[in-house]
């Protein structure tokens, strides 16, 4: 595919164009055919299995006092915290991205592990009076993360790697999302319920089977030392565009999916809006703002202050839309200026804190609610099975087939192919996300939650194997 620049001709800028007009056509032309084929397909009448969720401890007899919830939820986020850090420590020990062993301490902590062998502690220090407070302190650490990793976006970077990031990170989230639709065909009379249509589950199937961490993906080019090789620049532009265009997507599925048909026009009229006001107006008053921030040495508590503000007002405008709050979080985040002072500090300040008192917290959560049991007989894990490898199938192959049309080497393909199938935590908040909203079963959110592991577990030694002979040599380092 040509590449595309400042000095390009018209001609071939129109023939760039032309091709990325046809391919969403004919992406469009395919989901078209699937819906129609999945409008004839009917689900069961009722959720297959009820929502997972931190028990309740056995009924106290009259008279007793009810538990203390301050006490119980401190009790839980030690428990979670050290955990965390525990299993973390353990997997980085294996050469695995710390948050891979957060994620499986997450779903240890829940039913399908501490619930079976020790229901008593179970009950005792998770009990159910204390889910929705770990839910809400669960979404508010959501909502600063994805504010980092809005902060985290160079699009400096997106700029010097662009021409084949483009057509790469497209194919990257076109194939999935066409391979997870049509994979919906078999997933919706066996794993969804009536009261979901057949559009809005396969959409959401879609967009699940075409993310990549971003965050998870940096770490393990980091932990590698390939970070600014040309490999680690464009699989972070790829990554950086694939997530942005998947958070575009899921903000239209949720809006379809949160609202009556005569709704969700309003609700897409109100993002693009949204989306246009912080592009045209607050992105241009931020740099014209940042020097007079950045003259301040420290970073004052007055202007820390400011950027919590304008990125948890970014949060509620589009929670009050109706699409989730981490999507203006991030917006906000992305349009700040990577490379400056003030992202620097500011990342200084609250990333630690974030990834030790609220991450865990969303991990534990999504443990609670992940029901391994749910998967029961040869037949449901033939199922999980089989979402495992068309997400892999989808993502690697849709990207490793792009990038060798763009030029580059069948290995150097197939390793860009392993990075971007790293889905982590930022498969997590999607799926999260659909189980909310009664979108996907418990049962189907296992099954992916599984898939997420599974797929990011995977990325190091699968990424070992293929360039360990072959490393990025100093040469092709990407100036600063």
């Amino acid at each position: 595919m040509r590449s595309v620049g400042p000095d390009t001709p018209r001609a071939g800028r129109t023939f760039v164009a032309a091709s990325y007009a046809i391919m969403l056509a004919l992406s469009a032309a395919i989901f078209w055919w699937i819906r129609i084929a999945g409008s004839q397909l009917s689900a069961p009448l009722a959720p297959l299995a009820p929502l997972p969720r931190i028990a309740a401890a056995p009924a106290q007899g009259a008279g007793t006092p009810a538990p203390d919830l301050l006490l119980h939820l401190i009790m839980a986020l030690v428990l979670i915290i050290v955990w965390s850090h525990l299993m973390g420590a353990l997997f980085a020990r294996l050469h695995q991205p710390a948050v891979v062993g957060e994620v499986i301490g997450g779903i240890m902590l829940g039913p399908s592990l501490l619930g079976r062998l020790a229901p008593g502690a179970f009950h005792y220090v998770l009990p159910a009076s204390i889910a929705p407070f770990i839910n809400f302190h669960a979404q508010l650490g959501i909502i600063l993360y994805m504010f980092l990793v809005g902060l985290e976006l160079d699009t400096r970077q997106l700029r010097r790697t662009v021409d084949s990031a483009i057509a790469i990170s497209h194919a990257s989230i076109v194939v999935p999302f066409l391979v997870g639709s049509a994979l919906a065909l078999a997933l919706y009379p066996r794993l969804s319920h009536a009261d979901v249509s057949f559009t809005v589950f396969a959409l959401f199937v879609g967009v699940a089977m075409s993310i990549t961490a971003f965050p998870v993906l940096a770490r393990i080019l980091t932990d590698r030392g390939i970070q600014r090789t040309r490999m680690g620049a464009l699989a972070l532009t790829c990554a950086a565009v694939d997530d942005v265009t998947a958070w575009c997507l899921l903000a239209v599925v949720v809006g379809i999916a949160q609202t009556h048909p005569a709704d969700a026009a309003r609700t897409l009229v109100l993002t693009l809006a949204f989306a246009a006001v912080m592009f045209v107006v607050v992105a241009p008053f931020v740099r014209r703002l940042l020097p007079a921030l950045e003259a301040e040495s420290p970073l004052s508590r007055r202007t820390l202050t400011l950027v919590l503000v304008a990125a948890l007002g970014s949060a509620m405008a589009t929670e009050y839309i109706g699409i989730h709050g981490l999507f203006g979080a991030f917006l906000f985040g992305a349009l700040v200026p990577s490379g400056s002072r003030l992202v620097h500090e500011v990342r200084s300040r609250l990333d630690d804190l974030v990834a030790v008192l609220f991450l865990p917290a969303f991990f534990a959560y999504t443990g609670l609610r992940t029901e391994v049991g749910l998967i029961t007989g040869w037949q449901d894990w033939l199922w999980c099975a089989v979402i495992v490898l068309v997400a892999c199938a989808g993502k690697f192959g849709g990207t490793a087939l792009a990038a060798r049309a763009t030029g580059l080497t069948w290995r150097d393909s197939s390793a860009l192919g392993v990075l971007m199938n790293t889905r982590g935590l930022v498969e997590l908040v999607v799926l999260n996300i659909g189980l909310d909203l009664h979108v996907i079963t418990p049962r189907l959110f296992t099954m992916l939650v599984v898939m997420a592991v599974v797929t990011t577990v995977m990325t190091t030694p699968t990424l070992h194997l293929i360039v360990r002979r072959h490393p990025w040599v100093d040469s092709q380092r990407v100036s600063a």
